[in-house]
């Protein structure tokens, strides 16, 4: 049996640290079967915390309990996402990873909130961004794809790094049927560009938002708009690209004009185009993999940000689908 301490800073670091109702410190002793408590410290503002158990496992906790300290030092909100984040982390020995994860706020939203990386890989996604003219992202959903690239197409214009911003989504029926829906055509088309609004609005306020839209310096448009035009000084998103054709995707790429740079995002697990038709986004992976000044992200599970049920049910379709393949394979080769 081994015991290790360390001192917080404060009983509200503390508390942050333990979670409402100690969960997250409940998590922290299931994963590494540990027994950890905290007592206010000799002499101290703050309370030491002990974690006692095997060796190696209090080492791990000790890790993860650094680190989480670490972020509730510095205001970041800790939730049961980076608590479980930074437990898969430790436990896969990346620790000196989860650690290059710092409290490097971007842009702060009309809220007040701080927009921040909040894994290695939205990091890294974040400084693709920042040093590519064009940046693919691919992952599943929840990864902040979209998100992190408005934020930053944001934070692009208050700082007159460009002119403009331009939205854009492929409208692609997923299950429904554009021409049920009632009103004019911009009517049928506001649901699909609804999740671009909603970024959009965190980031800058309602009032702000509508402003800026208002004179055109941020457009919000289906794919099919963007045909026979040359976007200078603009930052463009081009989101849910797997719903596009090799054709539209080639458009698009093709509108970059001078002083502009380009995020693509899709999740090439849930593709809506018809059964055969292939997507412009996996197509312009293979094509555009080796060019200068083209950058390919890929999240994964491990990068989801929402709630930690959404990483569960994109690993258990991930398991599904592997299985339907298999099985798929095994019979085509017992029937030759």
């Amino acid at each position: 049996m081994t015991e290790r301490t360390f001192n917080t800073s404060s009983p509200s670091i503390t508390s942050a640290i333990f979670g409402p109702f100690d969960i997250y410190v409940s998590a922290i002793e299931r994963a590494f079967d540990v027994k950890i408590v905290n007592r206010p410290a000799n002499n101290e503002i703050g309370d030491c915390i002990t974690i006692s158990g095997d060796d190696e496992n209090v080492q791990k906790a000790y890790e993860v309990l650094i680190y989480l300290n670490k972020m509730a030092g510095l205001n970041t909100l800790i939730t049961d996402q980076s608590v479980d984040y930074a437990i898969s982390m430790v436990q896969d020995n990346r620790t000196s990873d989860l650690n290059e994860l710092d409290d490097d706020c971007f842009f702060v939203s009309s809220k007040g909130r701080p927009i921040k990386a909040k894994t290695l890989g939205q990091k890294k996604y974040v400084n693709a961004i920042k040093k590519n003219i064009i940046t693919i992202g691919i992952g599943p959903a929840g990864t902040g794809k979209t998100f992190l690239a408005v934020a930053m197409a944001v934070k692009a214009l208050r700082d007159k790094e460009v002119s403009r911003i331009i939205l854009t989504r492929p409208a692609v029926e997923a299950g429904e049927r554009l021409g049920f829906l009632p009103g004019d055509l911009q009517s049928k088309i506001d649901p699909y560009l609804r999740p671009l609004y909603d970024a959009l609005y965190e980031m800058l306020g309602f009032e702000s938002c509508a402003k800026y839209i208002e004179k055109m310096t941020i457009e919000i448009a289906p794919l099919a708009y963007m045909r026979g035009r040359t976007l200078d000084d603009s930052f463009i998103i081009l989101d849910e690209a797997q719903n596009t054709t090799p054709e539209q995707m080639k458009m698009f790429l093709t509108r970059l004009g001078l002083g502009s740079k380009i995020v693509v995002t899709g999740d090439l697990t849930q593709t809506d185009l018809p059964d055969g038709k292939k997507s412009g986004l996996a197509e312009a992976v293979k094509i555009l993999k080796d060019v200068e000044g083209i950058s390919m992200h890929t999240f994964t599970d491990k990068d989801v940000v929402r709630h930690k049920l959404v990483q569960k049910i994109i690993l258990a379709y991930d398991k599904y689908e592997k299985e339907r393949k298999e099985n798929k394979f095994q019979k085509q080769k017992r029937g030759n």
